[in-house]
Protein backbone atom coordinates (compact mmCIF):
# COMPACT_ATOMS: atom_id res chain seq x y z
CA UNK A 1 0.00 0.00 0.00
CA UNK A 2 1.08 3.73 -0.93
CA UNK A 3 2.05 6.26 1.47
CA UNK A 4 0.35 8.02 -0.33
CA UNK A 5 -3.23 5.72 0.06
CA UNK A 6 -5.55 7.87 2.31
CA UNK A 7 -5.47 6.40 5.64
CA UNK A 8 -8.30 6.84 8.22
CA UNK A 9 -7.71 6.86 12.05
CA UNK A 10 -11.32 6.54 14.16
CA UNK A 11 -10.96 7.58 17.85
CA UNK A 12 -13.87 5.97 20.14
CA UNK A 13 -13.98 6.34 23.50
CA UNK A 14 -15.18 3.88 25.84
CA UNK A 15 -18.84 3.96 27.26
CA UNK A 16 -19.88 4.96 30.30
CA UNK A 17 -18.51 3.09 33.35
CA UNK A 18 -19.47 2.19 36.56
CA UNK A 19 -17.93 3.26 40.05
CA UNK A 20 -17.85 -0.27 42.11
CA UNK A 21 -14.85 -0.75 44.60
CA UNK A 22 -12.44 -2.01 42.30
CA UNK A 23 -9.35 -0.38 40.97
CA UNK A 24 -9.98 2.29 38.16
CA UNK A 25 -8.39 -0.03 35.23
CA UNK A 26 -10.59 -2.93 36.62
CA UNK A 27 -14.14 -0.47 36.28
CA UNK A 28 -17.14 -2.18 34.46
CA UNK A 29 -19.30 -0.74 32.24
CA UNK A 30 -22.37 1.12 33.61
CA UNK A 31 -26.16 -0.16 32.44
CA UNK A 32 -25.63 2.91 29.96
CA UNK A 33 -22.82 1.97 28.83
CA UNK A 34 -24.10 -1.15 27.92
CA UNK A 35 -26.49 0.13 26.05
CA UNK A 36 -24.61 2.54 24.26
CA UNK A 37 -21.51 0.24 23.29
CA UNK A 38 -23.86 -1.49 20.69
CA UNK A 39 -25.29 1.60 19.45
CA UNK A 40 -21.12 3.02 19.15
CA UNK A 41 -21.02 -0.02 17.02
CA UNK A 42 -23.42 -0.05 14.66
CA UNK A 43 -22.97 3.81 13.61
CA UNK A 44 -19.59 2.73 12.90
CA UNK A 45 -20.85 -0.12 10.91
CA UNK A 46 -22.80 2.73 9.06
CA UNK A 47 -19.22 4.17 8.06
CA UNK A 48 -18.51 1.47 5.93
CA UNK A 49 -15.25 1.71 7.20
CA UNK A 50 -13.47 -1.36 7.11
CA UNK A 51 -10.86 -1.33 9.90
CA UNK A 52 -7.97 -3.23 9.49
CA UNK A 53 -6.98 -3.04 12.75
CA UNK A 54 -8.19 -2.05 16.17
CA UNK A 55 -6.15 -0.90 19.22
CA UNK A 56 -7.42 -1.02 22.66
CA UNK A 57 -7.08 -0.13 25.76
CA UNK A 58 -6.58 -3.01 28.69
CA UNK A 59 -8.60 -1.82 31.01
CA UNK A 60 -12.35 -3.66 31.83
CA UNK A 61 -14.42 -0.58 30.09
CA UNK A 62 -12.60 -0.49 27.02
CA UNK A 63 -12.35 -4.34 26.87
CA UNK A 64 -16.10 -4.30 27.70
CA UNK A 65 -17.08 -2.02 24.98
CA UNK A 66 -15.25 -3.17 22.03
CA UNK A 67 -16.94 -6.78 23.03
CA UNK A 68 -20.35 -5.14 22.68
CA UNK A 69 -19.33 -2.93 19.70
CA UNK A 70 -16.97 -5.00 17.40
CA UNK A 71 -20.51 -7.25 17.11
CA UNK A 72 -21.90 -4.71 15.25
CA UNK A 73 -19.50 -4.27 12.48
CA UNK A 74 -19.46 -6.43 9.50
CA UNK A 75 -15.92 -7.74 9.43
CA UNK A 76 -14.01 -8.43 12.94
CA UNK A 77 -10.34 -6.12 12.92
CA UNK A 78 -7.24 -7.52 13.78
CA UNK A 79 -7.27 -6.33 18.00
CA UNK A 80 -4.46 -5.62 19.86
CA UNK A 81 -4.86 -4.89 23.60
CA UNK A 82 -2.29 -2.21 24.14
CA UNK A 83 -1.12 -1.31 28.10
CA UNK A 84 -0.33 2.11 26.86
CA UNK A 85 -3.62 3.15 25.57
CA UNK A 86 -4.49 3.43 29.58
CA UNK A 87 -3.62 7.05 31.10
CA UNK A 88 -2.17 7.80 28.04
CA UNK A 89 -0.45 11.60 27.54
CA UNK A 90 -0.60 12.62 23.80
CA UNK A 91 3.33 12.37 23.18
CA UNK A 92 2.03 8.47 23.95
CA UNK A 93 -0.79 8.17 22.03
CA UNK A 94 0.81 10.20 18.52
CA UNK A 95 3.86 7.38 19.51
CA UNK A 96 1.73 4.53 19.13
CA UNK A 97 0.11 5.85 15.99
CA UNK A 98 3.36 6.00 14.64
CA UNK A 99 4.14 2.87 15.37
CA UNK A 100 0.95 1.56 13.55
CA UNK A 101 2.31 -0.85 10.29
CA UNK A 102 2.10 0.59 6.79
CA UNK A 103 -0.12 -1.77 5.28
CA UNK A 104 -3.06 -0.71 7.66
CA UNK A 105 -5.01 1.88 5.80
CA UNK A 106 -7.91 1.99 8.91
CA UNK A 107 -7.24 2.21 12.73
CA UNK A 108 -9.39 1.68 15.31
CA UNK A 109 -8.55 3.15 18.95
CA UNK A 110 -10.53 2.56 21.68
CA UNK A 111 -9.62 4.28 24.89
CA UNK A 112 -10.36 6.73 27.21
CA UNK A 113 -10.73 10.94 28.32
CA UNK A 114 -8.91 13.07 27.90
CA UNK A 115 -6.93 11.41 25.37
CA UNK A 116 -8.92 10.64 22.71
CA UNK A 117 -10.56 14.08 22.72
CA UNK A 118 -7.31 15.73 22.97
CA UNK A 119 -5.69 13.68 20.05
CA UNK A 120 -8.37 14.21 17.87
CA UNK A 121 -8.06 18.21 18.44
CA UNK A 122 -4.66 17.63 17.82
CA UNK A 123 -4.56 15.62 14.81
CA UNK A 124 -7.21 17.66 13.07
CA UNK A 125 -5.48 20.24 11.07
CA UNK A 126 -8.77 20.51 8.68
CA UNK A 127 -12.06 20.10 9.87
CA UNK A 128 -15.62 20.05 8.37
CA UNK A 129 -17.05 23.22 10.07
CA UNK A 130 -20.02 21.44 10.99
CA UNK A 131 -18.27 18.34 12.54
CA UNK A 132 -16.05 20.55 14.51
CA UNK A 133 -18.75 22.56 16.00
CA UNK A 134 -20.46 19.82 17.39
CA UNK A 135 -17.35 18.36 18.86
CA UNK A 136 -16.50 21.48 20.01
CA UNK A 137 -20.01 21.92 21.54
CA UNK A 138 -20.11 18.39 23.08
CA UNK A 139 -16.44 17.55 23.80
CA UNK A 140 -15.75 13.86 23.54
CA UNK A 141 -18.37 11.75 26.15
CA UNK A 142 -18.42 8.37 26.41
CA UNK A 143 -19.23 5.76 23.38
CA UNK A 144 -18.27 8.70 21.11
CA UNK A 145 -15.84 8.24 17.72
CA UNK A 146 -14.34 10.78 15.64
CA UNK A 147 -13.19 10.19 12.38
CA UNK A 148 -9.91 11.86 11.10
CA UNK A 149 -8.30 11.06 7.36
CA UNK A 150 -4.67 11.57 6.31
CA UNK A 151 -2.24 10.95 3.69
CA UNK A 152 1.06 9.74 4.10
CA UNK A 153 2.96 7.17 6.31
CA UNK A 154 2.29 6.33 10.11
CA UNK A 155 5.69 7.45 11.14
CA UNK A 156 4.13 11.02 9.55
CA UNK A 157 1.28 11.17 11.72
CA UNK A 158 1.73 14.45 14.16
CA UNK A 159 -0.30 17.48 15.14
CA UNK A 160 -2.34 18.50 12.33
CA UNK A 161 -1.99 16.12 9.80
CA UNK A 162 -5.73 15.02 9.43
CA UNK A 163 -8.73 16.44 8.55
CA UNK A 164 -11.91 15.38 11.09
CA UNK A 165 -14.44 14.31 8.86
CA UNK A 166 -17.31 12.64 11.09
CA UNK A 167 -17.89 12.88 14.57
CA UNK A 168 -20.64 11.07 16.48
CA UNK A 169 -22.09 11.11 20.32
CA UNK A 170 -25.01 8.72 21.44
CA UNK A 171 -26.68 11.51 23.28
CA UNK A 172 -26.56 14.50 21.07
Amino acid sequence: MSVETPRRIVLLRHAKADWPQVSDHDRPLAERGRRDAPTAGRKLADTGITFDLALCSTAARTRETWKLAVAELPHRPRTVYEDRLYEASLGELIALLNETPDEVNDLLVIGHNPGMHVLADALAGQADPDVLARMTKSGFPTATYAVLEFTGSWKSVEHGVGRLTDYWAPHD
